[in-house]
């Protein structure tokens, strides 16, 4: 038998058992029906999915931002504190943070933990001296944990010792790297809810959970209303950094999907029943022409109610319009319920009569291209007036239908209802508004930056105020804030800036700015780190004019100089008065005895002549220090160009007694054109008083020698004064050598102010003296001359 009977022979086998086909139609359309609910299955699972993910990222980004707002009211909290840790204006930042905050309980400054400044006191007083570390483990896990990341953290909601439940959100405050304390804010707990739109959802496919894990026991304990053994179902969650917070999601009603499925399930069941017996009764047909128009009506009934079922149960609003004046057609149930009208008053009525009016709308011009067929597909936002006076902000996509000669017939609407993103839109928006206007009302310029390459991506409009740069001129560099740094500054200033942000260190510094007038500007910059896997990816700081604080200091400092150059004046100028005028008044009372003690006339003239000749230096002596005297009340000491070998013979002169009584031999080695610029009257003390501890301290066992040299040393002129007397044990009494009354012998006429004097007076001409010396040996001391 040939191939072609035998097919024909089973197919006329297989017409001749209609119910083995319509059996084998109803497998097959089960198994397709059973595909077809399968996926859409899944695409309500994952619209159910995306709408919760939606919705908690929207509660998500308003908890960021009420964490946003509270991390800067705690930074201008903070910001109060003077160099001292002083809170300064406190009360006053406090109430004007609080009048922009309405939400916030009360705002607190934590001295090492403790509460110590609380705004508004009144109702808050039980929270005074509440120590954060001693309150509960919890509290004192998060603190320490606060303090070692160097990051803001929230806590709570728990129950506030002053009364009521609340979220505390504490910032930890460093001064000089050294922890301060927390600024900190409570909110109120129901405040918090409202605002970040938990208590404000409408949906009722899903609701929100919120907890908190406790840090020392991990239990974790559930806030709002509800059921709370969800874990089995398909929830979402979300954590925040810096808090120990959880926020889920959770569906309404889990049984809604099979529900969802359920009507085109046994819409299936029915059409693949139906279909089996159409398919039956088609192969009883014995002519073709009745099984052709038996499938036709099959397809025909087929495509009608999925139209219809697609048209009816769409998520989103759809409309069929006339192509000008916008009347309704047909509408499905989704429209109804976003316009809040039912369907036959709907057929009343056209777009137009539930349009808000907005004289900008381009409605007829774009209507007029649409059915031209300039464009294929209109898109627009607009506003609608729901039944019962509310408005409601909806996308609406319009697309004309054509027929067959290429006129549209009318136009098929799609409608989404986005008045709550909107809302949410305007929330996002007033807060950002919110936040800069706060920002811009601080005393100091903040700022973001990138910390690679220090490009500053904000500025708060404070720049204007105090470096005279608008905010356009100051983003338009990348590279504007090095550049505009003090040149003596620039590098270092950007070098630890950098160093600074490498190691994840914040950092507080200060430098100097050029301003855009010219004038040179003192800066206090304090910089935070933001970093994200132990990477900066944010810089964001303050800048403080500290410019007045500089002036004052540079004031301070430089009378306190003045004050102390005059100190040390007057007390040399009282040592050389006490000590120099000694040493001529004792010569001239020793050629006095002497005189009276001659018996020849001859010794007498001659005495009479080196009392002239100390009296000669005497008032010499009383010249320098009447010159002393008058510079005692000028800033400068005067200094004149000096011969140093004259004046070391002129001590030498006035030392003639000692040198006689002692026999020394005092060797001036010092060249005539050595010339020092000093104050006669503080070298004639200087070289007399070193001059004269050698002879007066010289070994009992052998002549006083002094000698002295000059050279030159790192350009500076050097007078070395070497003698080889008792010498000093510099190994016990190097470190008070120079201080006042402080004797090294146990000599009688010892004062221990010689040293003091001359050390004194070598500091005010801008010298220095050192000395070497070796016990039994003798002693060399070395002048510095400026």
């Amino acid at each position: 038998m040939r191939p072609k009977e035998k097919l024909a022979k089973f197919i006329g086998w297989l017409l001749g058992k209609p119910k083995v086909i319509g059996l084998c139609v109803f497998l097959f359309l089960l198994w397709l029906i059973s595909l077809l609910v399968t996926q859409r299955y899944q695409i309500i699972k994952e619209t159910r999915r995306l709408e919760m993910a939606s919705a908690l990222n929207v509660v998500k980004q308003n908890v960021q931002l009420v964490l946003n707002n509270g991390y800067n009211t705690t930074l201008s909290l903070a910001l109060t504190l003077n160099d001292k840790g002083v809170p300064k204006n406190f009360e006053s930042v406090a109430a004007k943070l609080m009048e922009s905050n309405p939400d916030y309980k009360v705002m607190e400054l934590l001295p090492k933990g403790v509460i110590k400044h609380v705004y508004p006191l009144e109702g808050n007083e039980s929270a005074i001296d509440l120590d954060l570390f001693e309150k509960s483990e919890e509290s004192k896990l998060m603190a320490n944990k606060s303090i070692a990341s160097k990051m803001m953290y929230y806590a709570g909601p728990y129950q506030l010792k002053q009364g009521g439940m609340g979220i505390v959100g504490r910032l930890p405050i460093y001064r000089e790297n050294k922890f301060w304390g927390f600024s900190a804010v409570v909110i109120k707990q129901e405040a918090f809810f409202n605002s970040i739109g938990i208590y404000g959802n409408k949906n009722n496919n899903f609701y929100f959970q919120f907890s908190m894990i406790d840090a020392a026991t991990r239990k974790e304990e559930f806030f709002l209303k509800g059921n709370t053994d969800f874990f089995k179902e398909d929830y979402q969650f979300a954590v925040f950094p810096t808090t120990n917070w959880k926020l889920y999601i959770i569906p309404a009603d889990y049984g809604e999907v099979p529900l969802q499925i359920l009507y085109p399930l046994l819409f299936g069941l029915s059409l693949a029943i139906l279909s089996s017996l159409l398919v039956a009764q088609v192969v009883k047909k014995t002519t073709e022409l009745q099984n052709l128009v038996s499938s036709q009506q099959s397809e025909l009934i087929s495509t009608e109610t999925k139209f219809k079922t697609i048209f009816d149960q769409a998520a989103i609003g759809i409309a069929l319009i006339t192509p000008t004046e916008g009347r309704f057609l047909k509408v499905n149930k989704k429209l109804c319920s976003i316009l809040g009208y039912e369907e036959s008053e709907l057929l009343d009525l056209s777009f137009q009569d539930i349009t808000v009016p907005n004289p900008q709308s381009r409605k007829e011009k774009n209507t007029r291209a649409l059915g031209n067929g300039i464009i294929k597909e209109y898109k627009v936002q607009k506003k609608y007036q729901h039944k019962e006076g509310d408005v409601k902000w909806c996308n609406i996509l319009e697309t004309p239908l054509w027929n067959g000669n290429g006129i549209p017939t009318s136009h098929i609407v799609i409608v989404e209802d986005v008045t709550d993103r909107k809302a949410a839109e305007k929330i996002v928006l007033d807060s950002q508004l919110r936040i800069e206007s706060l920002i811009n009302t601080i005393d100091g310029i903040v700022w973001e930056a990138n910390p690679n390459t220090f490009e500053f991506t904000f500025i708060s409009k404070k720049v204007e105020d105090i470096l005279g740069y608008t905010v356009e001129e100051w983003l338009s560099t990348p590279t504007f804030w090095a550049d505009h740094i003090h040149l003596d500054d620039r590098a270092w200033a950007v070098e630890y800036c950098t160093v600074s942000t490498r190691n994840n260190m914040q950092h507080d510094f200060e430098y100097r700015m050029i301003a855009k007038d010219g004038k040179v500007m003192w800066l206090r910059d304090i910089v935070n780190v933001i970093s994200e896997d132990g990477k900066p990816v944010l810089l964001r700081g303050i800048m403080i004019d500290v410019g007045e604080n500089k002036q004052a200091q540079d004031a301070l400092n430089h009378s306190f100089n003045l004050v102390t150059e005059q100190n040390k004046r007057l007390l040399n100028f009282s040592y050389i008065v006490s000590h120099n005028l000694r040493s001529h008044t004792s010569n001239i009372q020793a050629i006095t005895n002497l005189i009276g003690q001659s018996d020849s006339e001859e010794e007498r003239t001659e005495m009479i002549e080196v009392l002239k000749t100390v009296s000669g230096l005497l008032n010499e002596t009383m010249l320098n220090l009447n010159k002393v005297v008058n510079i005692q009340t000028s800033i400068d000491v005067i200094k004149e160009r000096l011969s140093l070998r004259n004046y070391i013979n002129k001590t030498i002169n006035i030392l003639s007694d000692q040198v006689i009584l002692t026999e020394a031999v005092i060797k001036n080695n010092v060249a005539k054109d050595v010339i020092v610029e000093y104050n006669p009257a503080y070298l004639e003390s200087v070289l007399l008083n070193f001059i004269f501890n050698a002879i007066r301290y010289s070994h009992p066992e052998r002549k006083p020698v002094v000698e002295l040299v000059s050279f030159i040393e790192d350009s500076q002129t050097v007078l070395q004064i070497s003698d080889n007397g008792i010498g000093i044990d510099l190994e016990k009494h190097g470190k008070e050598l120079y201080g006042l009354y402080k004797t090294f012998n146990k000599r009688p006429d010892s004062k221990g102010v010689g040293l003091f004097i001359t050390k004194n007076q070598i500091d005010a001409m801008g010298g220095k003296v050192t000395v070497n010396s070796v016990v039994d040996k003798g002693t060399t001391f070395k002048i510095y001359f400026k």
